[in-house]
């Protein structure tokens, strides 16, 4: 599996706060603790355990006991969960949505980050135990995000009414989408395992909850990947003192608050990933996830009739902690405190928010965690390949936009030079001499000088784009094969891994997929591979 890696600002594709951040960027280091570098994490360790309480590992390692009683876990899963409740052991994190037949790819490279980080801790310190953890979204109440998938082009689309937490929903109604998906598939041995596969996720498990703990057990758990439920009372009730916290005192809102200003006056390009709200809790009851909000008479839940004095709020948090749900900026501080975790694996817009965070995390006294950039993929198969060698297409010429790439591929096998660059920076030599002329005459004619000038440079402008749209119909043939190519590997101008479903691939590569996903992507590697299977 021959790989190539571009930078991540090459591509295109990432943010300026990305780039910056994985290019350590000086600026942005009072955003962060510690940079993902192995050496890193002896720190890191001797960080979360000084915080990390034998009562919370003990409440971790029951709640994960009872939430895989249903699960036939691996061996290597079994030992992880078991691990858990020894203080030696820390975890690796990455989360994600509870996507239909896991949505697009990068699903995948997120979680083999995260468990090939975790075996990379391990042979740099032996001496501690390291569990890659995959934690469901199962409280994300964003139905439209998580409803279809990607498959040969087409999508397969999840209809049914949606409303309260995804992890609840019914998997109801998902037999039609198996069902067009079959036929979508064919036959063949690899294609009667995703039809097995998506029938016993989603046809033998009665929510999305435990059909999504199912297929990705399934697809990782011979790797000893821990899956987790953040909504689970016994958990909440560990993270019961912060959410009294944000009600009383909005810690996170002026902590957060502050630290956007901050990027943003750092740089104004970087943007604000999201916005922090007074109170960062939601309120969950069947079909039902919407914020709590105060107003002069006490508590209530929008657009309903649920109201609370003070009072009788905090004892129904006590009592009742599962009905509350962390938002965005909530999530990541309660994962931090009910789990013994060293890093967050996540994409662009993950690491983007949480660099927004450090702060926020220092006044509530939790330590926070390295942040890792996930693994970004581009496969491409060995058709594909020996078609790039045939037609002379390097790895990063095909992360340039549509236009750029064929004028590029065309200027490269043109047998005419259809740069006028020369005739440009030639015409502008010329005219030093006519500015200097009218200066030295009648400075009134200097506007005049400067009008012909622009005139004639656009002229060779306009020559020079009609001479290479003429070049691209002399070469038509090959405008359209490199342009196949691309429009395989970058479907509808987006990244691959963020639209194709892994099934795409699985249906060539059969079981083959993840191992080798799994030793050829290092997690602690900078830029984006481009790997031929």
């Amino acid at each position: 599996m021959p790989a190539e890696c571009i930078s991540f600002r090459e591509t295109g594709y990432f943010s300026k706060l990305i780039c910056d951040y994985t290019e350590r960027e000086q600026a942005l280091r009072p955003f962060y603790e510690r940079f993902p570098e192995i050496g890193e994490f002896k720190k890191q360790i001797e960080e979360k355990q000084a915080f990390f309480s034998e009562e919370t590992r003990s409440v971790l390692a029951g709640a994960l006991q009872e939430q895989y009683k249903n699960t036939p876990a691996s061996e290597a899963t079994l030992v992880n969960l078991r691990s858990l409740s020894e203080n030696n052991t820390f975890t690796v994190t990455t989360g994600h949505q509870l996507n239909i037949f896991t949505g697009p790819s990068y699903f995948l490279y997120k979680i083999i980050t995260t468990v090939n980080l975790a075996a990379e801790l391990k042979s740099a310190y032996p001496a501690y135990h390291f569990v890659p953890v995959y934690w469901m979204a199962t409280e994300d109440h964003d139905f439209e995000e998580i409803s279809h998938f990607n498959f040969n082009g087409k999508n397969f689309q999840w209809n049914r009414a949606s409303g309260g937490a995804v992890g609840a929903l019914s998997t109801e109604g998902l037999d039609e989408v198996l069902h067009l998906f079959a036929s979508e598939l064919g036959a063949g041995r690899h294609a009667e395992y995703l039809k097995d596969l998506f029938q016993k996720a989603y046809l033998e498990h009665k929510d999305l909850t435990e059909a999504t703990r199912f297929l990705v057990n399934e697809l990782f758990g011979e790797y000893g990947l821990v899956i987790v439920d953040g909504n689970d009372k016994a958990l909440k009730k560990c993270f019961v003192p912060y959410m009294q916290e944000d009600l009383a005192r909005h810690t996170a809102y002026q902590s957060v608050s502050a630290a956007s200003e901050a990027l943003k006056t750092v740089n104004p390009e970087y943007g604000i990933q999201v916005n922090p709200r007074e109170i960062n809790l939601f309120y969950l009851q069947d079909g039902l996830r919407e914020r709590i909000e105060k107003n002069d008479e006490g508590y209530f839940v929008h657009g309903t009739d649920i109201k609370w004095k003070e009072e009788e709020l905090l004892e129904h948090l006590r009592e009742d902690p599962q009905q509350f749900s962390p938002n965005v900026l909530l999530r990541p501080l309660y994962q931090e405190v009910i789990l013994p975790n060293l890093c967050y694996i996540g994409g662009g817009g993950e690491i983007a928010y949480w660099l927004q965070l450090k702060g926020f995390f220092q006044q509530v006294k939790v330590p926070f965690p390295v942040l890792l950039l996930r693994n970004s993929v581009l496969l491409v198969n060995a058709a594909q390949s020996g078609k790039m060698k045939k037609l002379n297409i390097s790895a990063s010429n095909l992360f340039l936009k549509r236009d750029d790439f064929i004028n590029r591929k065309v200027r490269e096998i043109s047998n005419i030079d259809i740069d006028f660059s020369p005739q440009k920076k030639h015409l502008q030599e010329q005219f030093k001499s006519m500015y200097e002329l009218a200066d030295q005459t009648d400075k009134t004619f200097l506007n005049a000088v400067k009008a012909q000038e622009v005139k004639q440079l656009r002229g060779l402008d306009n020559l020079e784009k009609r001479l290479l749209k003429a070049q691209k119909r002399k070469l038509s043939d090959h405008v359209i094969r490199i342009t196949e190519i691309q429009n395989q590997l970058f479907p509808n101008g987006s990244l691959q891994e963020r639209v194709v479903n892994f099934s795409q691939f699985y249906l060539e590569y059969g079981e083959e997929l993840v191992p080798k996903l799994m030793k050829e992507l290092k997690p602690l590697q900078d830029g984006f591979s481009v790997l031929t299977l």
